[in-house]
């Protein structure tokens, strides 16, 4: 490990210091993806996380209840469920129907059955998109980085190499103590280049496998609580929410 960051020449941060401003350039600029990839990283673990949390706690309370108002009242405090925010734009949509369409004979038409359990299909899948656009936020940066940073660190490198041979052809020698300093130098950039790109993959990969999960889990709720909406307020004309 040691020789790892040491060599004749000195540390990994003696390198550094020694490259040229193109190499020094390109290393701040990795520097600046990797700091805020490691960032959105941590950001992400924590948002998706407390998101899987929340939806089974409020999963447990939907099927515990009996009445949507319950559950619409039991989800005032789960602002991170994917799920509970689609519920509350589905019971707000159904709360709104039932007082402007309630009148003295208390009646529904097909149309306006229709029309009800559609505007409530809506609200859902506008929800269901709203909590998948929240869910992927600062997903492209981590794509981004992954997908650039290697290029960035390898222009770093070409650049160091070409700086190298300029400087063997004004001394007139291609010894390896001449040719291996700035070698390494130029190395230097690619490695950071992989060191930002390699967790940038991974956690890209991990959390779009967690928010296609729960986008799945949004499907199948929403589809769920259509059919309990459509079976107690539209096909029963039960009034009680």
């Amino acid at each position: 490990m040691g020789s790892l960051f040491s060599t004749s020449g000195g540390s990994i941060l003696d390198l550094v210091l020694h490259a040229g401003i193109v190499v020094k350039i390109t290393l701040f600029i990795l520097l600046f993806f990797s700091i805020f990839s490691w960032a959105i990283i941590f950001y992400k673990f924590r948002v998706i996380r407390r998101a899987e949390r929340e939806s089974d706690a409020f999963l447990r309370h939907f099927r515990k209840s009996k009445r949507l108002d319950a559950v619409f009242n039991g989800t005032r405090t789960l602002n991170w469920s994917p799920l509970a925010n689609i519920f509350r734009e589905g019971y707000a949509e159904l709360t709104t129907k039932e007082s402007s369409e309630r009148n003295p004979s208390d009646s529904y038409t097909l149309s306006t059955e229709l029309s009800g359990i559609d505007n409530i299909s809506r609200a859902l899948r506008r929800a269901s998109a709203s909590e998948i656009t929240k869910l992927e936020s600062f997903l492209g940066f981590l794509a981004t980085t992954g997908s650039t940073t290697p290029f960035i660190g390898l222009f770093g490198t070409v650049w160091g190499i070409m700086d190298s041979f300029h400087s063997i052809g004004l001394r007139g020698s291609a010894s390896l103590s001449v040719v291996a300093p700035g070698i390494s130098e130029a190395l230097v950039a690619t490695a950071a280049g992989l060191a930002a790109a390699i967790p940038a993959v991974v956690a890209y990969n991990y959390y779009l496998n967690k928010i296609k999960t729960l986008a799945a889990e949004m499907d199948s709720f929403s589809q769920e609580l259509l059919n309990i909406i459509d079976r107690n307020f539209f096909n029963k004309n039960n009034r009680g929410v």
